[in-house]
């Protein structure tokens, strides 16, 4: 069983950086295809010092002080108990699992792009990041709290989003040049941080379906009706989601084009006589 907050803080991280993602994927295709290249994260454009690794940071000082949240404030300081772990916090344990895989994601990415002891090539920090999705994925895939009902039906399409991202990093080390990739990449990552916006605000805040409710640690239904209801609903936001997401991507590249457009994006797309 989750809660509000534990759902808003990753989708919030997620979002972020999806979403920055997204725009520094067009801003770079568009201001020179010729040379585009798939980048696992994105410097500040024109931006010099700490500020150019923000998204490093974010992700970092970010992906920290959630672990800290799930393995010392939700576990309220106590993590083992008789010399074993705290079996009443096993979902805290393995939430905080995936967050050490992401904050270490970030910090080899940091080594990486700043000092000369850990000099990655792009395509090994795409299959590290696929490596924290991986993480991801295995958590909730095989979560020791057993998702069912509405609330399993959410998580499993969270989980396809996770394998989303697996998939479009590992194809960024595969095809370093492609911009659909790198874009792919940044949309799965948006979807996913949204979906747990939308998680959190129908099985824990004000958008719970008719019929259902969360009682105790668990989201019950009145009726298969309600649940089916429910999941319909599920499929409904899901597509909002998807729709939004990708009109804003248009919009972006429009917007990026007419701006930023390289002479070479003008070649690659002439207007027909």
């Amino acid at each position: 069983m989750g809660s509000f907050i534990g759902h808003i803080l990753p989708g919030t991280l997620f979002l972020l950086v999806g979403l920055w993602h997204i725009w520094s994927s067009v801003f770079r295709h568009v201001s020179n295809p010729k040379s585009f290249r798939v980048r696992v994260w994105s410097s500040l454009p024109g931006i010099q010092g700490e500020l150019k690794y923000l998204e490093l940071y974010l992700i970092v000082i970010g992906g920290f002080i959630d672990l800290c949240i799930e393995l010392l404030v939700a576990t309220h300081f106590t993590i083992f108990v008789h010399g074993v772990l705290d079996s009443s916090h096993l979902n805290n344990y393995e939430h905080s699992g995936m967050l050490v895989m992401f904050f270490f994601f970030g910090l080899i990415t940091l080594l990486s792009e700043k000092t000369s002891f850990l000099p990655l090539p792009e395509g090994a920090l795409c299959l590290i990041a696929a490596a924290a999705f991986s993480a991801e994925y295995l958590l909730f895939y095989f979560h020791s709290t057993t998702h069912k009902g509405l609330e399993g039906y959410y998580h499993i399409i969270l989980v396809l989003l996770i394998a989303l991202c697996i998939l479009s990093t590992i194809a960024g080390a595969l095809f370093p040049t492609s911009f659909p990739v790198d874009l792919c990449c940044g949309i799965a990552i948006t979807l996913q941080g949204l979906w747990f916006y939308q998680t959190a605000l129908t099985l824990y805040g004000p958008m719970m379906p008719a019929g259902c409710q969360l009682k105790g640690d668990n989201i019950v239904c009145h009726s298969p009706h309600d649940l089916i209801r429910g999941e319909v609903l599920a499929n409904f936001q899901l597509f909002m989601l998807v729709l939004g997401v990708l009109l804003s991507v248009v919009a972006s590249y429009g917007f990026a084009a007419s701006r930023f457009g390289h002479s070479d994006f003008t070649i690659l797309n002439p207007d027909e006589d």
